[in-house]
């Protein structure tokens, strides 16, 4: 049961990398992003809806609603930017900044959750992000090529905002894990989420509400919804189950799987350039694991 986390957490990373590549395409497609957002969790609901019937309702406190006051407007405001970033650039000049996420997550769950990171997990954290990092240098580039990228793509700007965000929604969501229980708290958290999210999309995609219907959105909305939902599933046991820095930064090889995703499905180039970046993720990982053995 203690090494349950990484397997859960490899499948988080394969279901938000294809999750990511399919909503992208369904982007290309010129489809609004505020609508794809919203209809990606609406298609979500009826399986988060079945979880939350077949769970157990644990003890709910006031804690409990705090972290989720918390937690949601800065949730939703990641979101948000992550559809940005998705639209404005290429997967792979955006999706590298994730990898910042870990990074800040060494300090904060310590600072709130008293969660203590090993000699090898903090160097298996930083294996990561910087494999994260070189994942956006290319042939004849210098070092700091990435930070220079972010000047001209937009899209790089969203996801480092996403990433500072992320670090603290992961820190909220293991709070709301223990003071709930892992698949209350997966089935829970998102649907409230989609509320949030409805009014703000429905304001920003005003204009667009009438063609739902007939532009194929729902179908091209379908399959990133099915392994969104997998994610999450997936992602909110792993996280309960180890320290929250170990499992972002074990999910950021979605990050390395975008990457291929980013080449194959898009002809994105420099792929070669990048797999230097992806040898020193999986290289952190390796140290993370047997930090955790």
């Amino acid at each position: 049961m203690q090494m349950l986390w990484f397997p859960l957490t490899l499948l988080c990373a394969f279901s938000l990398a294809t999750s990511d590549a399919l909503t992208k395409r369904a982007l290309a497609a010129r489809h609004n992003e505020y609508l794809i957002a919203w209809t990606r969790l609406l298609l979500m609901l009826p399986a988060l809806s079945a979880l939350l019937l077949t769970v157990p309702v644990p003890p709910l406190g006031r804690d409990f609603l705090l972290t989720l006051l918390a937690a949601l407007p800065l949730e939703l405001a990641a979101l948000i930017l992550y559809f940005k970033a998705l639209k404005l650039s290429p997967l792979g000049l955006t999706v590298p900044f994730l990898a910042l996420t870990p990074v800040f997550l060494i300090v904060i769950p310590y600072l709130v959750l008293g969660e203590r990171i090993s000699p090898a997990g903090g160097s298996g954290i930083l294996l990561i992000a910087t494999g994260g990092y070189t994942l956006n240098m290319r042939r004849g580039a210098g070092l700091l090529a990435p930070l220079q990228a972010i000047l001209r793509e937009r899209g790089s700007l969203c996801m480092i905002g996403v990433a500072a965000i992320y670090s603290c929604t992961a820190t909220l969501c293991k709070m709301g894990i223990t003071q709930s229980s892992p698949l209350f708290f997966a089935g829970l958290y998102p649907i409230l989420l989609f509320i949030c999210l409805t009014p703000v999309a429905m304001w920003k995609a005003r204009h667009e509400l009438r063609l739902i219907r007939h532009s194929g959105l729902v179908s091209a909305t379908l399959l990133p919804s099915f392994f969104s939902c997998l994610e999450v599933i997936a992602g909110i046991i792993a996280i309960s189950l180890t320290n929250v820095a170990y499992m972002i930064a074990v999910k950021r090889l979605s990050l390395l799987m975008g990457v291929l995703y980013g080449h194959f499905l898009f002809r994105e180039t420099c792929l070669r350039e990048r797999m230097a970046g992806g040898l020193l993720m999986i290289a952190g990982v390796v140290l993370i694991v047997a930090g955790e053995t």
